[in-house]
């Protein structure tokens, strides 16, 4: 009997450890995938030309994409399962993905997007949401979550998504890698499932800005030329205003990084909402929209307005007898959005085309041939998982009023990751005007390492403010338990001490001044352990090597008491307190 429930214990004991095991391996398979793909397939690149050819320009790279492009015989999902029921697979691979395989990169998937390709968080209750390797709380951006998560984990050298109203621009900000959004037409969109047609464009992640411009190659089928510098970087002031994420780790790398690279000269500052105001005529002419008691009469704001509209305006127009026909359980936000009846008057169209077409010449007198524009990615660090942060009007007004100024113009803009604050992924973006995308290309691949030095210099030198600031802090508390103890408050001294100590843990006077404080109040070991910490930090403080006698004196601990008072004398042989009392615990005990 005793022998069957032995048995009984190992069977239970091996089933337990089996299902410790296979978790174990279920986390590490979503670790190492960080649910980032759809699907896993390779798509492979033909053989290598015969010399004295160059091999393919690609060639040893992989990459992803979202899904949203064609992949022969594969249904693109879209977000969404009911899009995938209702649609055949593809009869042909999208000739942009198709191009980087010619071009020597292998395809290793299709990645998750947004549902209906149609948010800014990344979030997907039906696919999942991809991981952000960056800050795994944090929602990883969208539409094209699942592609920069991908490049983020190094799952993948390059990847393609979709930028509309920011798609590639925000996800990029907030995984911390290279997002390129290029010149509106720039590059094909056959084989892509629309969004909103006039303002969508097939961008691209890296981590690398070679490799970023590698890709820009192969899509915007520019050829080798010499590189050009900026003459002239526009630092838009009023935009890094309103963000939550200090200045000098943003706007101040850059024009460090400028000045450094370029010269001072290149460098200007600009109000963009006064510019906009005085070179967009047509935004005047929209009527200001009220959102929650709060009047858009902002430029920027206006923008975004137009925008989040033409998007919501074309959607409809592309997917609106899928939407009506298939009666798809979308997300709420989506829902409301597309379930209203969007009543758009052909003269509103025709205000939202001037308005583009204005700004797309602003940016271009702005800007000229050899000018970058400079403005936070984004406003806000990416906000929680399943939280409503990024559904409330001011983030989005926040972001909206940024991401609006390419996606208007169909000007090019690249994000540039600078590091982390506050534990979050930072980064800045750089704009130019249309058509000059190889040029910005260039213009990255040649700041790149200086951004990142300089943005290693803020970073190390915010540190050591805030441990000056800490320092200060604890001199503060010092004094006030000085002040204590000599109004013979022996306890609030000890709080202040403590305090210091906390604050600065690495001042031997501290521990030493608390111990005073302790042998005040007859707590003696307390005493002995503050100056046993003094003395490790300082093998000079005679008053420590006192007061830890005195302590061992009054414990009992007469040789070792003996021993501190010779030290202490040794140190400072003048010293009458330590004389004496060596010389009486001598006589006495010895």
């Amino acid at each position: 009997m005793a022998s069957q429930s032995a048995n009984l214990w190992v069977l239970l004991g091996l089933g337990l450890a089996g299902i410790l095991i296979l978790t174990k391996k279920l986390k590490k398979t979503i670790k190492r995938d960080f649910g980032a793909f759809i699907e896993k397939l390779e798509l492979l690149p033909p053989p290598q030309p015969a010399p004295p050819k160059a091999p393919h320009l690609l060639t040893g790279l992989t990459f992803a994409v979202s899904d949203v492009f064609d992949v022969e015989n594969h249904v693109a999902t879209f977000g969404h399962p009911d899009w995938v029921r209702t649609h055949e697979a593809a009869s042909q691979t999208s000739p942009v993905v198709s191009a980087l395989v010619e071009g020597g990169a292998t395809c290793a998937g299709r990645t998750v997007v947004d549902e209906l390709a149609y948010g800014i968080s990344g979030e997907n209750k039906h696919y999942g949401t991809p991981t952000n390797p960056a800050v795994p709380a944090k929602v990883p951006g969208g539409s094209s979550s699942g592609a920069a998560v991908a490049v983020a984990a190094n799952l993948v050298d390059f990847s393609l998504g979709i930028d509309t109203i920011g798609g590639v621009r925000v996800p990029a900000g907030f995984c911390g890698v290279i997002g390129f959004r290029p010149s509106h037409g720039a590059v094909s969109h056959v084989g892509i499932i629309p969004v909103s047609t006039s303002l969508e464009t097939v961008g691209w992640f890296a981590k690398d800005p070679n490799v970023l411009r590698l890709v820009g190659h192969i899509l915007l089928q520019v050829p080798f030329a010499v590189q050009r510098s900026p003459r002239q970087f526009i630092v838009a002031d009023d935009c890094f205003r309103h963000i939550r994420i200090p200045v000098d780790r943003t706007a101040q790398v850059v024009v460090k990084s400028t000045e450094k690279l370029f010269g001072r000269q290149v460098l200007k500052h600009e109000n963009v909402e006064e510019y906009f105001n005085s070179k967009v005529p047509s935004l005047k002419a929209l009527h200001t929209n009220k959102t929650n008691g709060e009047l858009k009469t902002s430029s920027l704001g206006q923008l975004a307005n137009v925008m989040q509209l033409l998007q919501r305006h074309e959607f409809r127009h592309n997917h609106g007898d899928w939407f009506n026909s298939v009666k798809s359980v979308l997300d709420r936000t989506i829902s409301k959005q597309l379930h209203e009846t969007l009543e758009v008057a052909y003269i509103e169209i025709e205000k939202w085309r001037s308005i583009r077409n204005e700004m797309r010449l602003a940016i271009n007198s702005l800007l000229k041939d050899d000018g970058v524009l400079v403005i936070p990615t984004v406003a806000d660090p990416p906000p929680k998982l399943g939280g409503n942060e990024i559904l409330s009007e001011g983030f989005q007004s926040r972001t909206f009023s940024l991401l609006s100024i390419a996606s208007i113009s169909g000007c090019c803009q690249v994000s540039v990751p600078l590091g982390f604050h506050d534990k979050c992924p930072i980064s800045v973006s750089l704009i130019a005007q249309h058509g000059a995308d190889r040029f910005l290309l260039d213009t990255v691949q040649t700041m790149y390492a200086t951004l990142q030095e300089q943005s290693d210099i803020a970073a190390k030198t915010k540190l050591s403010r805030n441990v000056v600031s800490k320092e200060e802090s604890a001199e503060i508390a010092k004094e006030k338990g000085n002040q204590a103890f000599k109004d013979k408050q022996w306890q609030k001294a000890i709080v202040f001490y403590t305090e210091a100590i906390k604050l600065s843990g690495k001042n031997a006077t501290y521990y030493s001044n608390r111990a005073a404080a302790y042998l005040e109040l007859g707590s003696y070991l307390q005493a002995e352990d503050d100056c046993t910490n003094a003395i490790n930090l300082d093998k000079k403080n005679v008053k420590a090597y006192l007061r830890r006698g005195t302590a061992r004196e009054m414990l009992g601990y007469y040789r070792d008491a003996i021993d501190d008072f010779t030290y202490a004398l040794v140190l400072e042989p003048t010293n009458k307190r330590a004389a004496l009392s060596a010389e009486r615990l001598r006589k006495v005990f010895l």
